[in-house]
């Protein structure tokens, strides 16, 4: 046996065909596969673009495939053709041997598909092959007036009446789609209307003139269904005059043949619309190096009225990219596509629910869809709406599918256990898989949480009660709707000595406010101090060394948008930072390196310093003295940065009792540490008062006291934890002698 035939030749259409015919072959105790095989295949395959084919010119032709078919059946059982020097792998792995004759025919069918700029041999092309005279299958077929002329004009055309929709789907096959097609034969899903996007989209289709369009908007905001929409009314008869069809290629065509599949493309969009999703790809540089033909036929695309090309990018993108192609920005329009509202995007969940109970076989309530909307909206920023919260249905709607299955193992956890409903309760628990959020935050009242914050926060701040008072007062403005959506949250300036509870608030409001102190992102501004480090933050351009790595600020928003972000003694900055914050806490947005873009509407900027440090050294701040703090900050900083701050927070310096309150949280934090190892430590005031003794510096606040810990409590214990090896249940009494720290065992009590 000779070589394989190339499965990338081949439609997915042709390849099941012949997988079809090599059954055939056992059937008929056949040893190769012969073209009368084939159309007996296709004959009897009705869900493909050659059998759609023979249905069309039966219908106008009056032709009865039944006898075609018993014809075709009969020279199958006495046809014998000499085997040719190529086989064919089936989907089991077997190589099934091509006739002579089967091996032409496959070979002009990929000239017929050549000559059409289609990328892939199709079943049709294959049927028209198979027509010709110098194969046995020409004969039977030119009994019924079917020739590769005919067959070849017929290609492309309207599908026949009652012709199967994955057949219509196929009609392009591998190169192309039309979705007009696919809408009239009832294969195109649901989407829901914007309708006055569609009546603008609409408008510009009308015009005589500059009929492209590009639609612009983030990746996620509904751009492709916005072109899916169109269709569905042209489908209905409501769409531009003129515009018959909307073609999409496809986009492994695109991989295999660029140029084919453009062309191609073009060309099965004539008399209608040629849709590009992202199509700044054809454009840029490294594509013109590597196709120089592909965007020069479409900007010859561009330069004519037909096909109407309508493609997709990022405004960002457009202006760096297409901008600059004069075929493409003088003869076309622009159409800006935003995300929806909420509000919005519960409609579009609504017409997306039936398929989404179908796909899964669930129910779907209508909380559920308002709770993905608002979650995703929420948490989720980093995708826009409608994307995030579809995402987050369907985690949500495979978790319900899961959970019903008493075959799998792992399944996810539910309080109340899962049914085949999907309602609020499962959105919660997918947004907190997808987010890291504990459930606990993501379905506790955001009002009554919120309204709690100032106790909450005081749980782990000590004293600052000005400064807690002025984050939570800040905060909660933001939240209830008070202030520009765009930009973040919070903008916050701390200032105070070292150790009073800067950071500390930072990560207590991380915790309330997300969950986790790990929602924060520290950066420590002395690393920052030249022009050249700014690249860090927001990433090299193109081209330069570590530039697909990002910036460390920018990637990580980008990633975990809702954030604390971090910036420690910020005095210490280069003044180009300082502008990078600036356009943050203005504008809420900042443009990486790569030109990506990354949102901090969910953020809190929080910035620390210690200028001033020196006038708070006093038991009680005064106005004098919180005037001195101010005029050096004044003195650092611009105007304009500091008027974009919602407040500058002055820390006090910590008092005695504020210390021995902070040692308590620092001692309970101990042990239960020690908790997770079975011991019980217990701590007592004259352990209490040791420590507090050992601090020699209370002017630096509580940053001894976690030096004090670790030197005479954790590292004597482990010593001693290794030399009695207590038992689980055993309980440690911490108390101080003249010499420091002295632990006692009592054994646990037997059951």
């Amino acid at each position: 046996m000779g070589a394989t035939l190339n499965p990338n030749l081949l439609a997915p259409d042709t390849v099941a065909l012949l997988n079809d015919t090599a059954a055939l072959m056992d059937r008929y105790r056949k040893n190769n596969i012969f073209p009368e095989m084939a159309l007996l295949a296709l004959i009897e395959a009705k869900d493909t673009p050659g059998h759609a084919l023979l249905q069309r010119f039966a219908a106008s032709n009056n032709v009865d495939l039944t006898r075609l078919a018993r014809q075709t059946r009969l020279a199958v059982e006495s046809r014998r053709d000499l085997p040719g020097d190529l086989a064919f792998m089936t989907r089991d792995n077997k190589a099934v041997q091509l006739s002579r004759q089967m091996i032409i025919a496959i070979d002009d069918a990929l000239t017929y598909a050549e000559q059409a700029n289609e990328v892939y041999v199709r079943t049709d092309h294959l049927l028209a092959a198979m027509s010709q005279k110098r194969l046995g299958t020409g004969g039977i077929l030119a009994q019924y007036g079917i020739t590769p002329e005919v067959m070849l004009n017929l290609i492309g055309g309207t599908p026949a009446k009652g012709a199967s929709a994955s057949a219509v789907a196929r009609q392009m096959g591998g190169t192309a789609v039309d979705y007009v097609a696919l809408a009239r034969a009832g294969e195109k899903r649901a989407v829901y209307f914007r309708q006055g996007l569609l009546t603008e989209l609409i408008n510009m289709l009308t015009q005589r003139v500059n009929r492209h369009v590009i639609l612009l908007g983030q990746e996620g905001v509904g751009k492709r269904t916005l072109a899916y929409s169109l269709a569905l009314l042209i489908a209905e008869g409501k769409g531009p005059l003129g515009l018959d069809r909307l073609v999409q290629i496809d986009e492994t065509a695109l991989l295999d043949d660029p140029v084919r599949a453009i062309r191609a493309g073009i060309n099965k969009a004539m008399g209608g619309i040629l849709f590009i999703p992202q199509i700044d790809r054809f454009f840029d540089q490294q594509t013109r190096l590597r196709q120089p033909k592909v965007p020069a036929d479409l900007q010859k695309a561009f330069l004519s009225s037909d096909p109407v090309i309508i493609g997709t990018t990022t405004e960002a993108t457009y202006n760096e990219v297409l901008a600059s192609v004069p075929a493409v920005h003088e003869h076309s329009q622009r159409l800006r596509v935003p995300a929806p509202d909420e509000k919005e995007t519960v409609l579009i969940l609504q017409t997306l629910k039936p398929q989404l109970a179908a796909d899964y076989s669930i129910t779907v309530t209508d909380d559920a869809l308002s709770m993905a909307a608002t979650l995703a909206n929420r948490y989720m920023s980093g995708t826009p709406l409608p994307r995030s919260a579809e995402n987050l249905l369907h985690r949500a709607a495979a978790l319900v599918n899961m959970g019903s299955q008493q075959h799998i193992a792992f399944k996810p956890e539910k309080e109340n256990g899962f049914d085949s409903t999907l309602d609020a309760e499962d959105v919660t628990l997918a947004a907190s898989q997808m987010t890291g959020i504990p459930v606990s935050k993501l379905g506790e009242d955001e009002r009554n949480r919120y309204a709690r914050m100032v106790e909450h926060l005081h749980e782990r701040i000590i004293g600052q009660e000005e400064a807690v008072l002025a984050v939570s007062r800040a905060v909660k403005t933001a939240r209830v709707g008070l202030k520009d959506k765009k930009r973040p949250i919070g903008g916050f300036l701390f200032l105070g000595p070292t150790g009073v509870g800067k950071t500390e608030l930072a990560k207590a409001l991380a915790e309330f406010m997300f969950g986790s102190e790990d929602a924060m992102l520290q950066l420590d501004m002395s690393e920052f101090q030249n022009e050249s480090t700014v690249n860090r933050l927001i990433g090299s351009p193109s081209g330069y060394v570590d530039s697909e790595a990002g910036g460390q600020l920018t990637e990580r928003v980008r990633q975990q948008p809702y954030l604390i972000v971090l910036f420690d003694e910020v005095e210490k900055a280069h003044p180009r930072v300082l502008d990078i914050l600036l356009q943050v806490l203005e504008e809420g947005r900042l443009t990486d390196g790569r030109g990506n873009t990354a949102n901090f509407s969910e953020t809190v900027i929080i910035m620390t310093s210690n200028l001033g440090a020196e006038h708070l050294a006093v038991p009680e701040i005064t106005e004098e003295v919180r005037e001195a703090v101010m005029e050096e900050v004044h003195a650092h900083f611009r105007p304009e940065f500091l008027n974009r701050l919602d407040e500058i927070v002055i820390f006090h310096p910590l008092s005695p009792e504020h210390l021995a309150q902070i040692l308590d949280l620092l001692l309970n934090a101990e042990a239960r540490l020690a908790a997770t190892r079975g011991l019980v430590l217990e701590f007592t005031d004259r352990a209490r008062r040791w420590m507090l003794d050992q601090n020699d510096h209370p002017e630096w606040g509580a940053r001894p006291l976690r030096r004090i810990i670790r030197q005479h409590l954790r590292e004597p214990l482990a010593d001693f934890l290794l030399r009695e090896n207590p038992g689980p249940g055993t309980a440690i009494q911490v108390t101080a002698g003249k010499n420091g720290l002295i632990f006692k065992t009592t054994a646990p009590e037997k059951a």
